[in-house]
């Protein structure tokens, strides 16, 4: 008991912060979706549940959540990819792995608005690099517009914010590879285990935790990415990259309807906290059954 109200103790100054930060804009933004308020400053009446159901009956709110849930989806399953092969790259010893260890970082540290512009630039029909490579590789024959198509709009911004996030996740895996005993590695390969084999056996398996946890952070912060979406395809073409936060921007700035952004903000932030609790009851299920 005593040991309990110590952590306590120590942990209270931050939990305070956290309540004061991220708690009282919540509450804010909850008492906001009660009301009918269009701009900010201006007089709202309470209406009760009315912006629930206009947002809950309304198609675009759940267009947006599927274009959500495709969007961390693949980002979870690029960044995982890409992470996974250079965290493998990166635990093996070799001239300069102390060196790439550290400029991994880079692209996770440059700022958003750089990334776009460069990213801007070199996807450009006219005047990129990307486009010229690639029809000089016979890939394709005249430049393509990377944001023109619905589809193209989606799959090339998720591989630039694929492409931004994957060195932090790489670290986070690295840590969880450096943490294996090396003497399994050696035990295995005593007794004749490939390389397939040792990632099988030891590898995936220890990993599993490390990946659980990158699982949960990722989700949040993939679900809440604003700013490279919004600055290089601002929500299209025709509302194709509009996922929740987007909707949230345009809802209260664009659209001038406060009140039913807050409202998507409250029903984001209870799909993300269910989320969130779910998954946190399944790690630690699953590490009691370890």
């Amino acid at each position: 008991m005593k040991n309990t109200t110590l952590a306590f103790a120590f942990v209270s100054p931050a939990l305070l912060f956290l309540l004061a930060v991220l708690g009282w804009p919540l509450v804010q933004a909850a008492i906001l979706s009660f009301q009918d308020v269009g701009v900010i400053g201006s007089e709202g009446h309470f209406i009760g549940l009315g912006n629930y159901a206009t947002i809950l009956g309304g198609a675009g709110f759940w267009r947006a959540l599927g274009r959500s849930v495709v969007w961390v989806l693949s980002n979870a399953v690029v960044q995982t990819l890409l992470a996974l092969a250079a965290a493998l790259i990166l635990n093996q010893k070799f001239p300069g792995v102390r060196i790439a260890r550290t400029w991994i970082i880079l692209t996770w540290i440059v700022p958003t608005v750089v990334v776009v512009i460069i990213w801007r630039w070199l996807l450009s029909s006219s005047g990129g690099m990307i486009n010229p490579l690639l029809i000089q590789a016979g890939v394709i024959e005249r430049p393509v517009g990377f944001f023109a198509t619905r589809e193209g709009a989606m799959t090339t911004l998720i591989m630039i914010n694929s492409w931004r996030w994957f060195p932090f996740t790489t670290l986070m895996m690295l840590a969880g590879l450096m943490r294996i005993p090396g003497d399994l590695y050696e035990a295995a390969r005593i007794d004749g285990a490939g390389t397939f084999q040792r990632f099988k056996r030891i590898t995936w398996p220890l990993l599993q935790p490390t990946l659980m946890v990158l699982g949960v952070i990722g989700t949040l912060l993939s679900f809440n990415v604003f700013d490279v979406i919004w600055l290089l395809t601002a929500g299209g073409p025709s509302s194709a990259t509009q996922t929740l936060p987007v909707l949230i921007y345009e809802t209260a700035f664009k659209g001038y309807r406060l009140s039913e952004a807050a409202t998507i903000s409250v029903l984001t932030s209870i799909l993300l906290m269910g989320f969130a609790f779910l998954t946190t009851r399944a790690m630690t299920a699953a590490e009691a059954d370890r």
